[in-house]
């Protein structure tokens, strides 16, 4: 894999989808510090979840070397037979392709359709990373700043979860 040199504050040069720049003009816009690394493809440990019915959503972020049972995020949050959504309730809810689901992406989810669950070892973490809506980019960004500018301006509060 081919990784980058880190920038600081710096979105990649060149054209980029419509979607990776409103999510580097949102960090702008609330002051959010980014340190951000381009590398081939990689697919990050944020999982866009649903019920069986398709009527309840959930963005997990946990960490990517912790094992995922879902029986055990289903019991936490009293919401049975989780499993992947599909990949158009993705799109049309966070505007992100698979693979590339993250925190940024809960500014599209006007109608909050969308229950952020941070795993406690995020939560407690000092920095967490994520993808600027596509995935050849990673960020790292101050957890604080997720907590205290982004998450209140999108709307949406974090149910803390221990996987």
């Amino acid at each position: 894999m081919t990784i980058s040199p880190i920038f600081h504050n710096a979105r990649p040069e060149g054209e980029l989808p419509p979607q990776e720049v409103a999510a580097f003009d949102l960090l702008d816009a609330l002051g959010i510090d980014y340190d951000r690394g381009s590398h081939d493809a990689a697919f990050n440990m944020e999982l866009f979840l649903c019920n069986r019915q398709k009527t309840s959503f959930y963005l997990l972020c946990m960490p990517p070397d912790k094992p995922f049972h879902t029986k055990d995020l289903s019991a936490q949050i009293n919401s049975s037979r989780l499993s992947f959504a599909p990949e158009d309730s993705l799109w049309e809810l966070l505007h992100c392709h698979p693979g590339s689901a993250t925190v940024l992406g809960l500014a599209n989810d006007t109608e909050h359709k969308v229950q952020l669950l941070l795993d406690s070892e995020v939560y407690d973490a000092p920095y967490m990373s994520c993808h600027p809506c596509i995935c050849p980019s990673t960020l790292k960004l101050k957890t604080a700043d997720v907590l205290n500018r982004l998450l209140p301006h999108t709307g949406h509060a974090p149910i803390i979860v221990d996987l």
